[in-house]
C-alpha cells in the first residue's frame, strides 16, 4: 500500500492543471475513484490502489520520471537561469510537471548525456564520491594526443588547484597533426567529476580541448539516435543497470 495523499494534489503532480483548476473538474464530476465520483477535492487515496478516472482517462500514477537526454551546447545543466536557457526548459509540459533536475552538471559549451530526475536518492548515489561512477567523454582536442598523454593520465595528472586525478582511461581515435590543423579525437573515462575536468586535464599537459559531448555515465550509454537537445524516458533495462551500478 502506498501513502495516501489529497486528489486535488496528486493530480497537479500528474499534469492535470493547477490545484484551482483541479477542484474545478472535480465540481464538475469529472473524476472518479474506483467508479464513485468524487466530491471533495481534499479527498484522501492511495494512489497506488485506487482506480483514479479524469473525464474517463485511466490516471498512471508514478512518482518518479527519468530521462536520458542530449544536451545541446548553449543550454545550461540547472533547473533555472536569469540569462541563458536551461535543460528543464526543453522539457514538455508532461515532465515539466515532475520538476525534474539535471544529475550533475556539463559545461555551457558540452553535449551529450545528461540524465534528469525528480528520484532525489538515485541522483545522491550517481553522485557520491564515494560510488566513483564512471564518465566518458568523446573529445576533439588541438595538437597531437598520444600515447605519453594516455600514460600520464593513467597516473592521474595534477589540475591547476594542485588536485591530483584518479588513474583515467585515454584511447585515442585518431592522433591529430598539428602543421596541418588536424585535432586529435579521443575518448577520456574520469572517475570523479571536478569543475571543468577534461578541459583541465589536457591543459595539464599542454592540449586544449575545442568539442567536448559526454557518451557515457556508469553503464548508461548515450542513445546514439537523439539529436541534441532531444530526450526519452530511461527504459526499464536501463534503470535496473543504474541502480544495480550504484547499490551498495
Amino acid at each position: 500500500m502506498g501513502k495516501k495523499q489529497r486528489i486535488d494534489k496528486l493530480l497537479a503532480h500528474m499534469g492535470f492543471g493547477t490545484r484551482s483548476e483541479i477542484r474545478r473538474i472535480v465540481k464538475q464530476g469529472a473524476v472518479q475513484v474506483d467508479g464513485a465520483t468524487v466530491k471533495d477535492s481534499g479527498l484522501q487515496v492511495d494512489p497506488e490502489a485506487a482506480a483514479i478516472t479524469v473525464e474517463g482517462r485511466r490516471v498512471e500514477y508514478r512518482e518518479y520520471v527519468y530521462l536520458m537526454l542530449n544536451k545541446p551546447q548553449g543550454v545550461v545543466s540547472a533547473t533555472e537561469d536569469s540569462r541563458d536557457r536551461t535543460v528543464v526548459d526543453l522539457l514538455a509540459a508532461e515532465y515539466a510537471h515532475f520538476e525534474p533536475f539535471p544529475v550533475g552538471r556539463l559545461d555551457k559549451d558540452t553535449e551529450g548525456l545528461l540524465l534528469l530526475t525528480n528520484d532525489g536518492k538515485l541522483a545522491h548515489n550517481l553522485l557520491s564520491p564515494r560510488k566513483h561512477v564512471p564518465k566518458t567523454y568523446f573529445a576533439e582536442v588541438e595538437g597531437k594526443v598520444d600515447a605519453a598523454d594516455a600514460a600520464a593520465f593513467e597516473k592521474g595528472v595534477e589540475l591547476d588547484d594542485g588536485y591530483v586525478t584518479m588513474p583515467a582511461k585515454l584511447v585515442v581515435l585518431k592522433e591529430g597533426d598539428p602543421a596541418e590543423g588536424r585535432v586529435s579525437k579521443i575518448e577520456l573515462t574520469i572517475m570523479e567529476g571536478k569543475f571543468h575536468q577534461v578541459k583541465r586535464m589536457f591543459q595539464a599537459v599542454g592540449k586544449k580541448v575545442v568539442f567536448l559531448k559526454r557518451i557515457a555515465m556508469g553503464p548508461l550509454l548515450l542513445d546514439e539516435h537523439l539529436p541534441p537537445g532531444s530526450y526519452r524516458e530511461l527504459t526499464e533495462e536501463e534503470l535496473e543497470l543504474l541502480r544495480g551500478h550504484t547499490a551498495p
